[in-house]
C-alpha cells in the first residue's frame, strides 16, 4: 500500500530540476508555519503562568534580593 509520503516521492521524481526550488519553497513554508504556531502555544502558556508571578508580595521580596 503507498503511502502519501510515497506519492510524494514519486511526483518530485517527475519534476525538472528548475522545478524543484517551488517546491522546496512550500515545503519550508508548511515547516515554518508549524514552527510558528508551536511557538504561540508555548508564548501563550507562558504568559498565563506569568501571571501568577505578578503580584506586590513577590515584587517586595525580589526587590530586595
Amino acid at each position: 500500500m503507498n503511502t502519501a509520503k510515497d506519492y510524494v516521492h514519486k511526483l518530485i521524481d517527475e519534476l525538472s530540476e528548475k522545478e524543484l526550488p517551488e517546491v522546496l519553497d512550500y515545503i519550508e513554508y508548511i515547516k515554518a508555519k508549524k514552527s510558528k504556531e508551536n511557538n504561540h502555544d508555548l508564548q501563550e502558556a507562558s504568559q498565563s503562568s506569568m501571571s501568577f508571578w505578578d503580584n506586590e508580595i513577590d515584587d517586595e521580596v525580589w526587590n530586595n534580593v
